[in-house]
């Protein structure tokens, strides 16, 4: 393994821990630490971003057009995935919510699931 992508591995990682670190934090009443975990998760989504930055350079993606399609792809995105992290926090924080929090979190799942085929298309298999 090449230095270059040691150094990206261990900043992945650590990125990874620390904004997985600062969920748990903010959905787990019992830590009382919800402050503390909102900080903790912009750190680790920070360092996560940079780390994507710096791979981007270092292989040298440049970036495409963009057009209408793509930013509904990436809306639509985000709104999936604000629903499947709607459904968590019903099921982990809210209490009386959890079969209602499944149900949203389900939901979610669905509709992130749906972004695969908006993204790669339909394929029909040879036979």
């Amino acid at each position: 393994m090449e230095k270059k992508n040691f150094v990206m591995l261990i900043l992945g990682v650590v990125g990874g821990l620390i904004f997985s670190l600062g969920m748990c934090m903010c959905l787990l009443p019992e830590w009382g630490a919800f402050e503390i975990g909102v900080g903790f998760g912009i750190v680790g989504a920070i360092l996560l971003l940079i780390t994507l930055l710096v791979y981007l350079k270092k292989i040298g993606w440049k970036p495409g057009k963009i057009n209408f399609k793509l930013v509904g792809k990436i809306v639509y995105g985000v709104v999936a995935s604000l629903v499947f992290g709607l459904g968590m926090c019903m099921t982990l924080v809210f209490e009386g919510l959890m079969i209602p929090g499944i149900v949203v979190g389900v939901v979610g799942i669905v509709l992130l699931l749906f972004l695969i085929p908006m993204c790669f298309g339909w394929k029909e298999s040879d036979k």
